[in-house]
């Protein structure tokens, strides 16, 4: 039985395109165009279609077996003095629903994978900037960097204009969602502005980073990492980790979880069993990405 030829895609923000990489021989193919500042990237279970995010508040699905490009799927809210753009993305398991952040607007927008057609925009809190799915695809869990509108993100148009404006509330939440209905549950509270999220191999736990320090404190004060229970949606004791939690890798047998601490030159491993963190393990200056094989 032959096996079906593998392609990895880079998207090129500057250039507006992505680049398809052969890695049978690891020769790029011709960019394809996508749009203005084209980032994220997720591709369906089955390997036929990849979608990109773009700055444009898009999402282009790029046909993988020709690498042509479909019609843009028009996400986030349209409104005048709006700037929305995506800046999350993540598919369900069954690879049947595509999710998008759309981080001014504070709204999540399911794409039906079987029609590229977006649902109704899903509010959730301020500034959505990331998405996790637990395994069984029954929820969607959202981070949000501020609570829930209102009270409404600063807005630059109204400073333009030199209107008031409300105070920002940094407390974040992370919103489940139910995708079967895609209906928002009770946002859950975590902490100062969270940005990363992960879940385990298993469902049972939900993992949030407190990344940006917003209260003038300095960078060795430790960041923390909150779990979240999903059969109650309940948050556990927060775990101390380094300065500013960035970026999350969790084993294959679910057992550890390793952050990157983007601002103390760490990783910290947590046991999830006991959700307890491990020694900082010492790393580089200017982490950024973490993985671990399968």
């Amino acid at each position: 039985m032959s096996v079906p030829a593998r392609t990895v895609y880079v998207s090129n923000g500057r250039a507006g395109t992505m680049t398809p990489i052969a890695a049978a021989t690891n020769t790029p193919g011709p960019p394809i165009p996508v749009g203005r500042g084209p980032g994220l990237i997720v591709i369906t279970p089955n390997g036929k279609t990849a979608y990109v995010t773009s700055d444009e508040s898009i999402v282009v699905p790029i046909d993988t077996a020709t690498n042509t490009p479909g019609p843009p799927i028009a996400v986030g809210v349209n409104r005048p003095g709006l700037h929305d753009q995506p800046d999350g993305i993540a598919i369900t398991p069954d690879g049947r629903t595509v999710y998008v952040a759309n981080i001014g607007s504070g709204t999540v927008t399911p794409i039906d994978t079987a029609t590229n057609t977006p649902g109704t925009p899903i509010e959730v809190g301020v500034r959505p900037r990331a998405i996790a799915i637990t395994p069984d695809g029954k929820t969607a869990y959202v981070v949000s960097q501020s609570r829930p509108q209102p009270p409404a993100w600063h807005s630059y148009e109204a400073e333009k204009r030199g209107l008031p404006q409300p105070a920002p509330d940094s407390r974040g939440t992370v919103t489940p969602i139910d995708t079967a209905t895609n209906t928002p549950g009770a946002p859950i509270d975590v902490g100062d502005e969270p940005f990363a999220i992960t879940v385990t191999p298993d469902g049972t736990t939900v993992y949030v980073a407190k990344t940006w320090e917003t209260t003038g404190r300095p960078t060795s004060t430790p960041g923390t990492v909150t779990p979240i229970d999903t059969a109650t949606n309940t948050p556990g004791a927060p775990i101390e980790v380094g300065s500013q939690p960035w970026a999350f890798a969790i084993t294959p047998d679910g057992k550890t979880a390793y952050v990157i601490n983007f601002a103390s030159a760490s990783v910290t491993p947590i046991a999830t069993a006991t959700s307890t963190a491990g020694s900082p393990i010492e790393v580089g200056d200017g982490r950024y990405a973490i993985a671990v094989t399968p």
